[in-house]
């Protein structure tokens, strides 16, 4: 008896639009406030917090990741094992081609658990001139939030203070655009 009531709960809540809509509005309030909590380290007047973290160059050398401050910097954490990730390289590179010449710093931080013989051996097959670091330790990673998922990108101003962030294939107009405006800004 108990099933056939569930049944007929079920039916009359799928039938009520209020129902839906107040299930969808509480959903959507709840994922805004995450990402408002989640995102509250990384929005800052100052910026990230890239002091003392290090990275290393495709030679294996420590780079300092506040390196990047300075210049309005695209950055991307990417993995060779990400199709995702190879797939947007194309565009990747077409921007860095575009806007390095005008001050962009363009970086693709590979993740910690990407071997850099297998960086290295992608970078050279796909001809990416951009700068190529690997986040050996983790910690690059932290720094922005901590990013879990690639790919994921950012554009931060010159001061590293995040002005985009994107989860996944990115719209290449909305970051050209972005990087038009830091740069006009400047």
């Amino acid at each position: 008896m108990t099933r056939r009531n569930d049944i007929h709960r079920r039916a009359d809540s799928a039938a009520d639009p209020h129902h839906d809509s107040s299930r969808r509005r509480l959903l959507l309030g709840g994922t805004g406030a995450l990402l408002t909590l989640g995102l509250g380290g990384c929005l800052s007047d100052s910026g990230l917090s890239l002091e003392g973290v290090t990275v290393q160059d495709r030679d294996g050398k420590p780079v300092e990741l506040a390196s990047i401050k300075g210049k309005p910097t695209l950055i991307t954490f990417w993995a060779t094992t990400c199709p995702g990730c190879v797939k947007e390289i194309p565009h990747i590179q077409e921007l860095h081609d575009k806007y390095a010449e005008r001050g962009v710093n363009v970086v693709g931080l590979a993740m910690s658990y990407d071997p850099l013989d297998q960086i290295n051996k992608m970078v050279d097959e796909r001809n990416m001139t951009y700068t190529i670091w690997q986040d050996k330790d983790g910690r690059g990673a932290e720094a922005f939030g901590p990013v879990r998922v690639t790919p994921t990108t950012f554009i931060l101003d010159a001061q590293a203070r995040i002005e985009f962030q994107k989860i996944g294939a990115f719209d290449v107009d909305r970051v050209e655009r972005t990087l038009d405006r830091l740069l006009e800004s400047a």
